[in-house]
């Protein structure tokens, strides 16, 4: 299989490859050799970014930080702990009797709370790209860019992400930020792919989708993103169809084009969905999850092939 593609993220020194392996179920649903060899399968075939996250994953009993403890420890049994790209985020809204939280979540000290243990529980000294969890709308972002500016000097973490915030909270933030000479966000992390889930009503109302204005903003300000659920959850593998966010006419419409161009590029309809991710006039980098070889394999090729489409296949995937 050809290595991944790598990608130079736009005001930074990271190349990172061109998908990004989400680890959520790291520590939990997937431990030892498992984790192991999933990590092995991804860094064989070029990637080395890697995503998780401070309160991965609070929903299961005794979860809470086992994404980020079973991720470093699979990296350094596997010896690439240096040489991969690790994004952890940080900065949660309160998650129930499972993950307490304060209503001030984006405070400094709650900050550097999240930064501390998420070095602890990963074994590294610095976190190459660390995402605010989410926004809570309220707090100055000039208040929040000197506070994260602040741990970028005292060296504990390198690059700032914004994972389901608003493109004009975003866009504030970095216009302070070059006002003022500091550190602004590099990339954006929100829900994406060609099938778009219907969010209303959803158990967390702070998640966000990536709409097409917001591709345009992002196009616009050569400010990347990192689409998670790039997969729409299997939905192209034909799983949810029926029932479940992404169960709409809409959604299985856009399901039929992709398998219909599947099979004139002899490729998998995933396949398709994840290449016409690669194909946006912004920067994106599907990221995705899961612990089947087989699914990663399938998802790894998508880059590997070098599916190549049109403007007018990736007009036709969305719009018929």
């Amino acid at each position: 299989m050809t290595p991944l593609p790598r990608r130079l993220l736009p005001n930074t020194d990271l190349e990172v490859s061109a998908f990004c392996y989400g680890t959520a179920e790291f520590g939990t649903a997937i431990t030892g050799d498992a984790a192991d060899r999933l990590i092995g399968q991804f860094v064989d075939a070029g990637g080395n970014f890697f995503d998780t996250a401070h309160c991965y994953a609070f929903w299961v009993e005794n979860g809470l930080g086992a994404s980020e403890r079973e991720l470093g420890a699979s990296l350094r049994r596997r010896g690439c702990q240096d040489t991969v790209i690790i994004a952890t985020k940080g900065g949660h809204p309160d998650g129930g009797a499972s993950y307490p939280r304060p209503a001030d979540f984006l405070s400094e000290r709650m900050i550097a709370s999240d930064i501390t243990e998420s070095l602890e529980r990963l074994g590294i000294e610095q976190i190459p790209l660390y995402y605010l969890h989410r926004d809570d709308g309220q707090t100055p972002v000039e208040e929040i860019v000197e506070t994260l500016n602040r741990e970028i000097a005292r060296g504990r973490i390198r690059y700032l992400g914004a994972s389901n915030w608003s493109v004009s909270r975003i866009a504030a933030a970095n216009a302070y930020a070059t006002q003022n000479n500091l550190h602004g966000f590099v990339i954006s992390q929100v829900q994406g792919s060609l099938a778009e889930p219907d969010l209303r009503p959803t158990a967390d109302p702070t998640m966000r989708f990536a709409a097409a204005e917001e591709m345009e903003w992002h196009a616009a300000s050569q400010v990347p993103l990192a689409l998670y659920s790039a997969t729409a959850g299997g939905f192209f593998a034909g799983r949810g169809h029926e029932k479940g966010s992404y169960a709409s006419a809409l959604n299985r419409a856009r399901f039929e084009r992709a398998r219909e161009l599947s099979v004139r590029l002899g490729c998998t309809p995933t396949q398709v969905a994840l290449s016409y991710l690669l194909h946006q006039e912004a920067m994106v980098i599907p990221l995705f999850s899961t612990g089947n070889p087989a699914h990663l394999a399938e998802a790894l090729g998508a880059a590997a092939a070098a599916i190549t489409l049109d403007a007018e296949q990736v007009r036709w995937l969305r719009d018929g």
